[in-house]
């Protein structure tokens, strides 16, 4: 992998595990089985991204002289393509990246953080590794996905007031489609692996496929 100059006080940052990839592959599911089986900590991008690191988006416009408004929901989700919705949210994970750095240098521990979402992205976070078994990257089956929208009323949930629900719901979908896609690719190329969930194994037997890819770095499972 390559090597870059990264600020990492505690060491956190070259000792954690990574789970990036797409949204609705159960990486937080499986973060959280882990650490409760390993007596690690897991740290959820998704979280703070979407509470904290929203103040620093906005922090961030004052400070380049951006205007500070209200998101025009139906720009941003109706009025618009899921191609141009997935560059747009490629184009913010760097930003978004170094916030989540900025998280995981505050914590210390004995053992490696789990650090999961889908901003973590490999591209991102290929220099911090000492090896490709630090990240895996989980993405679900096209054909999963589509059972999820059939049978779980939270993943079609879009959490959001606008014109067209429907319009926004597949764009939404594509989106993710296309972002997940690229964070594949990426891991090809790097050389890191791909886990695609396709609903055939529950979510404790994906909790141990992971765990053996990380098992180098997991501790003993904690009684």
């Amino acid at each position: 992998m390559a090597e870059q100059e990264v600020w990492d006080p505690f060491g956190t940052l070259r000792r954690a595990l990574w789970i990036g990839g797409g949204q609705w592959a159960g990486k937080s599911t499986v973060a959280r089985l882990l650490a409760t089986r390993y007596g690690v900590t897991a740290y959820h991008y998704d979280y703070h991204d979407a509470r904290g690191h929203n103040d620093r988006r906005i922090a961030r416009r004052v400070a380049f002289g951006e205007p500070v408004t209200e998101p025009d929901l139906d720009a941003e989700w109706v009025r618009t393509t899921p191609e141009d919705m997935a560059a747009a949210t490629l184009a913010g994970f760097p930003d978004r990246f170094g916030w989540a750095l900025d998280d995981l240098r505050g914590l210390v521990s004995g053992h490696p953080i789990i650090a999961e979402g889908w901003g973590l992205r490999p591209e991102l976070v290929s220099p911090l590794l000492d090896s490709p078994r630090r990240m895996i990257v989980m993405v679900p089956a096209p054909e999963f996905r589509r059972h999820q929208i059939r049978v779980l009323p939270r993943a079609v949930a879009l959490g959001h007031a606008v014109s067209d629900p429907a319009r926004a719901q597949a764009n939404r979908l594509t989106r993710d489609e296309l972002v997940a896609d690229d964070a594949v690719r990426s891991a090809h190329r790097l050389g890191i692996r791909v886990l695609e969930v396709d609903g055939s194994c529950d979510a404790d037997a994906i909790a141990e496929i992971v765990a053996e890819h990380f098992g180098p770095y997991l501790p003993k499972k904690s009684n």
